[in-house]
C-alpha cells in the first residue's frame, strides 16, 4: 500500500513540476515576443510629403503642385 501512495506522490510531484515548467516558460516566450516587437520599426504605411500648393490637371485627372513663376 505504501509503494502506490509513494506513486501517486511521484506522480503529482512530476506534473506539478511540468505545470510549473510550462507556465514559466510561456511567461518568458511572451517577454521575448514583447521585447521583439518593441525593437521591430512599427510601418506606418505611406510616407506623405507637403507638396506645398496643388492643382487641379484636367488632362491627367490628378493634383499636381503648383507651378511656381
Amino acid at each position: 500500500m505504501s509503494q502506490v501512495i509513494a506513486l501517486a506522490l511521484l506522480g503529482a510531484g512530476l506534473y506539478a513540476g511540468y505545470r510549473w515548467f510550462a507556465r514559466t516558460a510561456g511567461e518568458i516566450g511572451a517577454e521575448m515576443r514583447h521585447a521583439e516587437d518593441e525593437l521591430t520599426p512599427k510601418a506606418t504605411g505611406r510616407i506623405e510629403r507637403d507638396l506645398g500648393a496643388l492643382e487641379f490637371d484636367p488632362a491627367s485627372g490628378v493634383y499636381r503642385p503648383a507651378k511656381q513663376d
